[in-house]
């Protein structure tokens, strides 16, 4: 199991200045970095791996799809164009050097049609990404869908979505990001979610209920690291909080984090809180 932190905390616009985060998470002891991406194109990529390998970090992506390309739109065109941008986000997480792009990419956020999923748009969904089968295997990268709560998507919210939908794609590169503070939501228990995602859990987002610092909240992380120990989870648990600084309109919690609420404060504190845990468990 390894640690790291989302760029999330500081901004969901990567860019050449933003590197500067890099050597404050080595700093904490973290060993891994996730980028957003929302248009794989804008993204520095030469430059971002060049740094990650420089500061010895590991680079995960977490991608979020523009409402204009719709993996399970009625609309057979949109479904295309949606096809060919996974692949572009699946071609860009290669040339960052990550070997694992996550993220709700069965369809875009806020996309609510107002019905119950329908058979096509499951198998809309699966099409979707089988059709990126030869890519993430050439690029040996690892898709993990990440299921989100009720108010953000209609059509994989919880851990038992996430198995159906993996398990009619069929691909072993395909599995599932559990994300805490939409679990919070939508699970009856988030370690009992662990425990039956078992082999497909591929990657963790660590996220109060609040998307404050880890520990200040009502998410039961100790019961939730136990769960991927039981497991034997080995990917990375990585700190999702969201921080508040007056300069970065970009930043997630630019309107609403609590103003004392740095991003600094809010990975370092998280990363303290996390490894508290695991070194009172292996005591």
């Amino acid at each position: 199991m390894k640690i790291g932190a989302s760029a999330f905390a500081w901004t969901s616009k990567f860019e050449v200045r933003h590197l500067d985060i890099l050597p404050v998470l080595k700093e904490l002891g973290l060993r891994g970095v996730e980028i957003p991406m929302f248009d794989p194109g804008a993204l520095p990529v030469g430059s971002i791996r060049n740094a990650v390998q420089r500061h010895n970090l590991e680079c995960t992506v977490c991608a979020i799809l523009p409402s204009q390309f719709n993996p399970i739109s009625p609309d057979r065109d949109t479904r295309l164009a949606a096809i060919q941008h996974l692949k572009r986000c699946v071609e860009t997480t290669a040339e960052l050097g990550a070997k694992l792009i996550g993220g709700p990419l069965f369809a875009p956020i806020g996309y609510l049609p107002e019905h119950r999923p329908t058979p096509d748009e499951w198998t809309w969904a699966t099409e979707a990404f089988q059709a990126l089968r030869e890519d993430l295997h050439s690029s040996e990268i690892t898709l993990s869908i990440e299921p989100v709560n009720r108010s953000e998507t209609f059509l994989v919210r919880t851990a038992e979505d996430a198995i159906r939908l993996c398990e009619s794609i069929g691909d072993p590169r395909i599995g599932v990001t559990i994300d805490t503070f939409h679990a919070n939501i939508e699970e009856c228990s988030i370690p009992g979610a662990i425990r039956r995602l078992g082999h497909h859990l591929r990657h963790v987002h660590a996220s109060e209920n609040d998307r404050g610092p880890l520990g200040r909240g009502h998410v039961p992380f100790s019961q939730i690291m136990a769960a991927l120990r039981e497991i034997e989870f080995d990917g990375f648990v990585m700190i999702e909080g969201f921080g508040y600084s007056p300069t970065e309109q970009h930043a997630p919690g630019y309107l609403w984090a609590n103003l004392d609420v740095s991003p600094e404060i809010a990975v370092s504190e998280s990363a303290r809180y996390l490894k508290s845990i695991l070194s009172t468990s292996e005591s």
